[in-house]
């Protein structure tokens, strides 16, 4: 059975405090963007497992993958069978775009249809949280406000029908733990939902993200991609997540994106 595990983006991002159990509480807007990867599994017949990737190379042991740890997860809890699968990495790791936690969450997803174990999302939902904390935006991979840990949802009315985003990811790579550790907490100046309700040429100097100061200090190559972008005509331009990918928001024709040298990019059309 094959799957396509998209990206998202951040519209803006508030860290709002620390929590006792070592991660911060935040406020953001999460939208799923139609940039993905490729997630195959196949029934094995046996008891073993087997996963293989292509694409972009994912670090790190194969045991620390969130689509290995999805299957175990799933295996320990309802004694599933073994699979193969492959995953063919498009997203960029280390780059805000949630592409490891949508691979985990595809994961999920699949494996519940491949062997009709008839787990609801509310179900999935909170198996998906015991993967990471905004693996859970993936599996009903709508649009909505993020707060908590960035696991608890509420629907949010917002159109950009018409819109183009462009992503832009130059070749660094951000540790999140290290990016929390020095943007610090406090409350924002400005709501993010009430922001969202202006039209969007009034959001530049109101919607933040919070990550940004501290990446365009350590990384001043990320801060020109967002003013590049700006000059190319977006209306909007942002860091998601806590980086290093940039995006811009654009009403009309895209750029040329040529200019971006070294970095990957992609664009499509939001609906």
């Amino acid at each position: 059975m094959l799957a396509f595990p998209n990206a998202k983006i951040n519209l803006g991002l508030n860290v709002t405090g620390a929590r006792p159990d070592g991660f911060h509480d935040i406020e953001t807007v999460i939208i799923p963007i139609a940039f993905r990867d490729i997630l195959e599994i196949i029934v094995s017949g046996d008891d073993s497992f087997n996963f293989q990737t292509s694409g972009l190379r994912i670090p790190g042991n194969v045991e620390d993958n969130l689509c290995f740890r999805a299957y175990r997860l799933f295996k320990d809890e309802f004694k599933i069978p073994g699979v193969r699968m492959h995953l063919h990495k498009v997203i960029p790791m280390g780059a805000g775009l949630g592409g490891g936690s949508s691979d985990a969450a595809f994961t999920i997803r699949l494996l519940n249809d491949i062997f009709s174990l008839t787990l609801n999302p509310v179900q999935l939902m909170k198996y998906a949280e015991r993967l990471g904390s905004d693996c859970s935006f993936f599996i009903e991979n709508i649009s909505g406000f993020a707060n908590g840990k960035g696991d608890q949802f509420e629907a949010i009315e917002l159109s950009l029908a018409g819109y183009y985003v462009v992503i832009v990811v130059p070749p660094v790579h951000l540790s999140t733990k290290e990016a929390y550790r020095q943007v610090g907490n406090k409350q924002p100046a400005e709501n993010i939902k009430a922001i969202l309700r202006t039209p969007l040429d009034q959001w530049k100097n109101h919607l933040i993200n919070d990550f940004e100061t501290p990446v365009f200090r350590s990384y001043p190559e990320i801060l020109g991609i967002k003013e590049a972008l700006y000059n190319k005509g977006a209306v909007y331009a942002s860091m998601s997540g806590s980086g290093s990918s940039v995006y811009g928001l654009f009403d009309r024709i895209l750029p040329d994106l040529g200019s971006f040298k070294g970095c990957i990019t992609w664009a499509g059309k939001l609906s």
